[in-house]
């Protein structure tokens, strides 16, 4: 948010307030092929959670609505478009750039 990143410490609800308990990481380095959103609908993106790989992007999707969203914030494995199945390892909406980003890695079979 405004070019700093945070760390999630905890998401509470107090009686109508929403509560978010948040560490301050530093300043937000670009990832690979970022673009604003904003004004442009609501969009998903998914990449690698990688620093050395400049967060690299694997996919994005265009979606309806915020439930469509949801349905993949909510999930350990989902499928990225032109990929197959990937494990997540976080999510984060980029209050920034206007769009939800989830980090996905290899889902490891045994």
């Amino acid at each position: 948010m405004r070019g700093t990143q945070y760390e999630l410490i905890s998401n509470e609800m107090e009686e109508d307030m929403e509560v978010l308990v948040l560490k301050e990481i530093g300043r937000n380095l670009s990832g690979e092929d970022e673009r604003s959103f904003r004004g442009h609908g609501i969009h998903l993106e998914f990449r690698r959670p990688d620093e050395r790989e400049n967060y690299r992007l694997l996919s994005r999707i265009p979606c309806e609505t915020h439930f469509e969203v949801i349905r993949y914030l909510l999930k350990d494995v989902v499928d990225v478009p032109g990929i197959g199945q990937m494990l997540v390892t976080s999510t984060e909406i980029d209050e920034d750039r206007g769009v939800y980003v989830i980090y996905v890695t290899d889902l490891k079979v045994s």
